[in-house]
């Protein structure tokens, strides 16, 4: 299993607030050490890896989760709570 973390940085430059909160939780729980790579969704650059991600999966919120498993199709979590109780927990006590 990969799990892909993507962040959004506003036109501004910033990290959006949601996105730290997320990060921010996964430290927190112990549960950033299950997250295999995160991407960046720069608003400023359309061809940035998390942009390009979120085009292919047609995500418009962030942060967001995907989720691979050998012979499934990719899963996508925007909702941190959910990623944790169906995929993070899961793999936490196995």
């Amino acid at each position: 299993m990969k799990i892909t973390l993507v962040k959004k940085i506003l036109a501004d430059g910033s990290p959006c607030a949601k996105c730290r909160d997320v990060q921010q939780k996964l430290e927190e729980q112990d549960l950033l050490r299950f997250i295999d790579q995160t991407l960046i969704a720069d608003v400023r650059d359309e061809q940035s890896e998390g942009m390009q991600i979120a085009r292919q999966y047609s995500v418009e919120r962030a942060p967001f989760f995907l989720v691979e498993e050998d012979g499934r199709p990719p899963q996508i979590y925007t909702v941190y709570f959910k990623l944790v109780k169906e995929v993070l927990q899961k793999i936490a006590v196995a």
